[in-house]
């Protein structure tokens, strides 16, 4: 059984990476958002990676899936690699497919059984920190009610999410996506279906759904930054501390590490050798945490003996 230091992991990693990007194809304008303010642009200078194969190309971009709506990623590095590439990947479709089959997965596995509520489930200090997060997100508690823990931390991740002014719909992957199909021309791939990568989201044990949420809340009421920290990080290309941000704490729970970064990463890495089969010229765009580190995607794939050009 999971201790409380690996659900604390485990929430930290959904909360930065998966639940935001999940929710980015279901966001709708249900939370009160701060007031519109003029933000200064800021320039980012992410890292990029070209792989060389026996036949095609692939430019590997690490995604933030959340991130403020002034920030300008396009270095001339970036803008070149989307103009010259004919396939776009991204980890799950990035078309109304993937939102219809999160709003069926929803359907069936983030509802409670009637006549029970979330608040029902809560005691002591798990009741006190829901109503201290209800009042710091602004997520109005009627659409909590219903929810079973695990989605209901979801919404209150996103909610917490809007007030520091930071969009799923700013974030990289959702923004790549847009410009390829502006372009027009382009086919899409993607290495996971929505339901594989939203099940992630799900605990398997119903007994820990509760403590696991419990401690969401305490990490939205003792917030140290590390939201802002990880995209300042991936900002100015430091990989090695984007790291350190985004998976050292997985360490604390090696089974998590394998499942949730070490076992996808290998099963892309697979999937990328096949493209680079193909002669084609690839835009692979996938959460920043899967790129870095020695198990990550360009050191994999440098492993197996492809060329493989960046940090």
């Amino acid at each position: 059984m999971t201790d409380n230091r690996g659900i604390k992991v485990l929430r930290r990693f959904l909360r930065l990476v998966l639940s935001l990007f999940a929710w980015a194809f279901l966001a709708q304008p249900l939370f009160a958002a701060p007031a519109d303010v003029i933000l200064a642009k800021i320039e980012a200078h992410p890292a990029l990676w070209t792989v060389h194969g026996p036949k095609g190309t692939a430019y590997l971009l690490g995604s933030i899936h959340i991130m403020p709506p002034n920030m300008d990623w396009h270095t001339p590095a970036v803008t070149a690699a989307l103009k010259a590439s004919d396939v776009f990947v991204f980890e799950i479709p990035m078309d109304d497919s993937t939102k219809q089959a999160m709003a069926a997965f929803i359907l069936q596995n983030a509802y409670l059984q009637k006549g029970i509520t979330l608040p029902s489930l809560l005691q002591g200090s798990a009741l006190k920190d829901y109503n201290d997060a209800l009042a710091r997100t602004h997520v109005p508690p009627a659409l909590l009610a219903d929810k079973r823990p695990w989605f209901a931390a979801l919404m209150l991740d996103v909610g917490y999410m809007q007030q520091q002014r930071l969009s799923p719909e700013s974030g990289v992957d959702r923004q790549v996506y847009g410009e390829a199909v502006a372009m027009g021309g382009k086919s899409f791939r993607a290495f996971e279906t929505p339901e594989q990568q939203f099940a992630l989201l799900m605990p398997e044990d119903r007994k820990l759904e509760v403590a696991e949420f419990d401690e969401s809340l305490k990490e939205i009421l003792k917030d140290q930054g590390e939201v802002s920290n990880m995209i300042d990080a991936w900002a100015d290309g430091d990989v090695k501390r984007l790291g350190h941000i985004m998976n050292d704490d997985l360490k604390a729970d090696p089974k998590m590490e394998k499942a949730l970064l070490y076992d996808r990463n290998a099963n892309w890495v697979k999937q990328i050798a096949a493209m680079l089969e193909e002669n084609h010229t690839y835009f692979i765009t996938v959460g920043a945490g899967h790129l870095t580190g020695p198990k990550g995607v360009p050191a994999l794939l440098r492993a197996k003996g492809y060329k493989v050009e960046g940090p």
